[in-house]
């Protein structure tokens, strides 16, 4: 990494968002070292969904080779887009980041936006989903715990097209699966409100737990690896690895939902599959949320993006080769066996799961649930950890709610917002709806991903004097580059993917009325 000492004066104005305020007003602990914020880092990407996504990926793709191919994509985009983030990070420390971020570069409506996007789906949905897979996996050694034991059932909201939409198909009501999800989010919101160092200290051990698990799968394809799943997958010297991956095959895709099947090429296909492993990978830049009580963060969050992205990924990438090493790719719905089902067709979709139970007949399921289990409860940790700072930001720039602007006397960390944060997240969980709403804004995270590396040949245009402790890796050809990729993705994804991506740009625009209102509230307070 390209850690360059600057001695320039210029910086970037900041503003109140950025914690400074009153000298008697309580400041934030940098209580977070290299390890801790690394562990966010790779805490908030890995939830539940590399145990779960290649199943539906390989049903698209057909082919071992564009699997893997798919992952070193996501892999590559990650990596540029955390060795990127790292020059702003850098450059900008504080509380909020990437909602900080877009706010200096482009503007505050941009910002908001972001921060807009965030609380409304992205980081509340995700830690709504997160947690009723804990609760789904706690029902393996809990029957009791399950979707369908409802404790109040409040109605079923049927399914209704609206353009590219599908809305409702929802239960709403409380079961024991969100009820396990609301209390182990009520547990952590607590915890977090105790101190940085309460929280950090939490996501160490989970994640330690989980990159160890992530890490067992691994060394379990190597032990436990199939003959036939190696010749299903690998054989014939490699053909079979290489089999649908030609330039010239032509793949299906249905064409947004109930659409008419259209025929597309490699990179076409790779393209639209990016949507379960780049979200799978999300949430990588959730540290920067996190910069104003990091120590010695114009060093440590460069550093801790690269790090944390690199060995996430290469665990994605092993593992994917693991479930080829244990399970045939192709397979058959209707099979009786773990091996007839293949990767394609794995129970629920739990490939994981299946390689596990392939490999330990009998006790393999409950291993891996209990990896899930910790793996979910340190991502819903992270995310919990870094999302109340961005709301912090926004209500210390004006608009959010005022209180939530405020750190607590006693433990230095925005509770309020933490608190926030937990209502809407349990809300989404009780409602039902946040799996669609994350469908929604898959589409909209890119876009923002390729806003803010925009950013950074903004900033390096309009303030060519700040100090860049650090200096984005490759730059300007791979920030470039991923823009590009990105852009690639979206468009594919608009073409063949609608019900991914205008509900998600929708959900965007409709900030713009409510920056507007919280603006001119803003601007009358200050009158």
């Amino acid at each position: 990494m390209n850690l360059v000492k600057k001695t320039e004066l210029s910086a970037p104005v900041l503003t109140a968002a950025d914690g400074e305020g009153a000298s008697n007003a309580p400041q934030f602990v940098q209580g977070m070292g290299l390890f801790s914020a690394t562990a966010i880092v790779m805490g908030s990407m890995i939830g539940s969904g590399i145990f779960i996504v290649s199943a539906d990926m390989s049903r698209g793709l057909g082919s071992p080779a564009l699997l893997i191919a798919a992952w070193l994509v996501t892999a590559a985009m990650t990596i540029i887009g955390a060795l990127s983030y790292g020059e702003l990070a850098a450059m900008m420390p504080k509380a909020g980041g990437q909602y900080v971020y877009l706010r200096e570069a482009l503007g505050p409506l941009w910002g908001f936006l972001y921060g807009w996007t965030l609380f409304l789906v992205i980081q509340t949905g995700t830690i709504a989903a997160v947690g009723v897979a804990f609760g789904k996996f706690l029902g393996v050694f809990i029957p009791s715990v399950s979707a369908q034991n409802w404790i109040w059932h409040i109605g079923h909201v049927p399914a209704w097209h609206v353009g590219p939409m599908v809305l409702g198909n929802m239960d709403i009501g409380l079961n024991t699966a969100n009820l396990s999800a609301i209390v182990v989010i009520t547990l952590l919101t607590l915890l977090n409100t105790f101190g940085v160092r309460m929280g950090a200290a939490v996501q160490n051990v989970f994640t330690s737990a989980k990159v160890l698990a992530l890490a067992a799968v691994v060394l379990v394809g190597v032990l436990a690896k199939s003959s036939i799943a190696v010749a299903a997958n690998f054989g014939a010297g490699w053909h079979n690895f290489w089999a649908g991956a030609g330039w010239h095959t032509l793949h299906a895709v249905q064409v947004g939902v109930g659409g008419p099947t259209a025929y597309v090429g490699l990179f076409t296909m790779v393209a639209v599959v990016q949507v379960g492993s780049l979200f799978s990978s999300d949430a990588w830049n959730n540290v920067t949320f996190t910069a104003g009580e990091i120590r010695n963060p114009k060093k440590n969050l460069p550093l801790s993006l690269a790090i944390g992205t690199g060995v996430v990924l290469l665990l994605y990438v092993l593992c994917n080769f693991v479930y080829l090493s244990v399970l045939p790719m192709m397979g058959d719905a209707a099979a009786t066996t773990i091996a007839g089902r293949g990767i394609q067709f794995a129970a629920e979709d739990r490939v994981a799961t299946a390689v596990m139970e392939q490999a330990f007949a009998g006790y393999g399921a409950k291993l891996m649930a209990a990896a899930i289990l910790v793996s979910t409860f340190g991502c819903v940790n992270g995310m919990l950890l870094a999302g109340a700072r961005v709301y912090y930001a926004m209500s210390r720039d004006g608009l959010f709610f005022q209180s939530v602007g405020r750190l607590s006397e006693r433990s230095k960390t925005p509770v309020n917002s933490l608190w926030v944060q937990w209502g809407w997240t349990c809300l989404l969980c009780l409602s039902g709806s946040y799996g669609q709403l994350l469908d929604y804004v898959i589409f909209a995270v890119l876009v923002f991903y390729i806003l803010t590396i925009a950013g950074l040949f903004v900033l390096r245009r309009t303030r060519p004097d700040a100090v860049r402790p650090y200096k984005a890796f490759g730059y300007p050809v791979l920030p470039a580059l991923y823009i590009v990729m990105a852009l690639w993705i979206c468009a594919v994804l608009l073409r063949y993917k609608p019900q991914y991506t205008w509900p998600g740009l929708i959900l965007v625009l409709l900030g713009i009325p409510v920056y507007l209102v919280w603006k001119r509230q803003a601007v009358t307070e200050a009158d």
